[in-house]
């Protein structure tokens, strides 16, 4: 085992016998409240940083048998090679294991190529300095589900490996049978034909400008669900709220303006409608100029806490340049 990792010790008791060795390291670790996730077991397992009663033990998938005595060298995690950048933050939640933010437009989520730096990640790492208990290892924000630079509103960032790991199956089922519940306000073109509806359309990359997404075949895209409801009329636009089935790259801008309704501002997806911003009146049309954005804000995030079990909800109201435009809209 590696000479500098904390050694974490565990016994296996008649009701655990025959468990795998992975599972039942989890469910003890959880029992115990200590921050390391089954993926991140698994690796320790397979990187020899497990002992069954002082034999090496590289088989996650091996039953434990009563009585054994379990050893595992846990590595401290290690820095993010992320330089972490002093920068606002409005932080809505924060405990030992997540973090709630409301982010604001403009503001990229995680470092890319163009972005490697001045992102939430960057400063999630100066804001949450030592509390950073490690994601795989390394001290670093788990990202389990993203806003474009261009949305604002609420996104929920893990601070250790198991929040991560329980984050991630919440995203992952998009709230179909667990407890997640997300929904955004949106500003689209036209009049709706009804009061809701459910737009179901699969997206993928678009076969000629690949930093677009479109609706595509089953065969080549990814299945996708929106729910859109009608808030309020705003003469030639409409204000809805949309709420997500599933959780793909830009669904609601794509699946919008797939059914005639892209969202004002948006430079991507409603390139087509520019001109019908000559029919705002003038403080609208200014508002949007100002907006210089999509019209879209994750307005609410609800979950089970992934440790705690407590059942967390959310709400951002519009943020100001927003609201700004939904009051020239009602003029």
């Amino acid at each position: 085992m590696n000479a500098n990792s904390e050694t974490l010790h565990f016994e296996v008791d008649a009701q655990h016998a025959g468990e795998r060795l992975d599972r039942f390291l989890s469910r003890s670790a959880e029992e115990r409240r200590i921050a390391l996730s089954r993926t991140r077991l698994k690796a320790l397992i397979e990187a020899g940083e497990v002992a069954i009663d002082g034999a090496s033990a590289r088989d996650p998938s091996a039953k434990v048998l009563a009585g054994a005595r379990i050893e595992v060298g846990a590595p401290a995690a290690e820095d993010s090679p992320l330089a972490g950048e002093d920068m606002p933050l409005r932080i809505i939640h924060e405990d030992e294991h997540l973090v709630v933010v409301d982010k604001p437009a403009g503001l990229v989520v995680h470092p890319a190529p163009g972005h490697s730096s001045g992102t939430l990640v960057n400063a999630l790492i100066r804001h949450c300095g030592a509390s950073l208990s490690g994601i795989g290892g390394v001290k670093r924000p788990g990202i389990v589900h993203r806003l474009d630079k261009d949305t604002s509103g609420l996104i929920v960032v893990a601070k250790t490996d198991a929040a991560h790991q329980g984050l991630a199956a919440l995203f992952a089922d998009h709230g179909r049978t667990g407890s997640l519940e997300r929904q955004y306000l949106a500003v689209a073109w036209g009049a709706f034909d009804a009061r809701s509806g459910r737009i179901e359309a699969p997206l993928g990359r678009h076969p000629h400008h690949r930093e677009k997404m479109a609706i595509v075949d089953a065969e080549h895209g990814r299945h996708a669900i929106t729910h859109w409801r009608v808030v309020e009329p705003l003469g030639p636009a409409t204000l809805v709220t949309c709420r997500l089935e599933t959780g793909r790259t830009h669904q609601i801008r794509v699946h919008l303006a797939h059914i005639g309704h892209p969202l004002l501002g948006d430079s991507v997806y409603g390139a087509g409608f520019k001109t019908k911003a000559s029919r705002l009146a003038p403080r609208a049309r200014m508002a949007l100029e100002g907006l210089g954005r999509q019209a879209l804000h994750a307005t609410t995030l609800g979950f089970e806490h992934p440790i705690t079990g407590e059942p967390l909800l959310f709400e951002s109201p519009p943020p100001d340049d927003l609201a700004t435009f939904l009051a020239a809209l009602r003029c």
